[in-house]
């Protein structure tokens, strides 16, 4: 669990802040695994009009099943 950041300020006003380095790997991988996610999503979405062939006519097609 991410601990408390500590906020460093310049003329008042929050310029900074400072966390563990861990938090910064934890936060780092999230992230990280929401681009995949949004890739995934992005790809299935454009793959929706790609036209299928069932396993079992590929197979008979190649004289295979």
């Amino acid at each position: 669990m991410l601990q408390k950041p500590q906020i460093i300020k310049k003329d008042g006003k929050a310029e900074f802040v400072v966390i563990p380095f861990q938090d910064y790997l934890d936060i780092k991988e999230m992230l990280d695994d929401f681009k995949d996610l949004q890739g995934l999503r992005k790809a299935k979405e454009e793959e929706k009009a790609v036209q299928t062939i069932p396993l079992d006519a590929v197979g008979k097609e190649l004289n295979i099943s």
